[in-house]
């Protein structure tokens, strides 16, 4: 019987380093998000949907513009709080988006937008 016990005692202590050692690495591979001018992170993923879902139509999806405008390098002429302005209160033959997106939306499409230099 006292064999048994040392047997669970050895079997459990095993287990236990071996589960320390695979879960031991605290490193993340993941590249953070990329920065805009505002300093503030970009999702990425959710900008591109929101661009999917409401802008394509008229923007195209490579944002070379068709009925709107081409918007490959609208970070150069425009800050973010200007392109923020714009998705809300559109014009220009733009229709407003306040109310139709939410604020994150319209801070991650503007955001994203930005980054859009050249």
């Amino acid at each position: 019987m006292l064999k048994n016990k040392g047997l669970l005692w050895i079997a459990i202590m095993a287990l236990t380093i071996g589960l320390a050692a695979c879960g031991g690495n605290k490193t993340n591979d993941k590249k953070p998000p990329a920065e805009n001018n505002g300093g503030t992170t970009v999702n990425t993923a959710a900008a591109e949907t929101v661009y999917a879902n409401n802008c394509v139509s008229c923007h195209a999806v490579d944002l070379s513009g068709g009925v709107g405008p081409d918007l490959k390098a609208v970070g150069a002429a425009m800050s973010v709080d200007q392109i923020k302005k714009q998705i809300e209160n559109g014009g220009n033959g733009m229709p407003a988006y306040k109310g139709q997106l939410s604020d994150a939306e319209i801070a991650a499409l503007s955001s994203w937008l930005a980054e859009k230099k050249s």
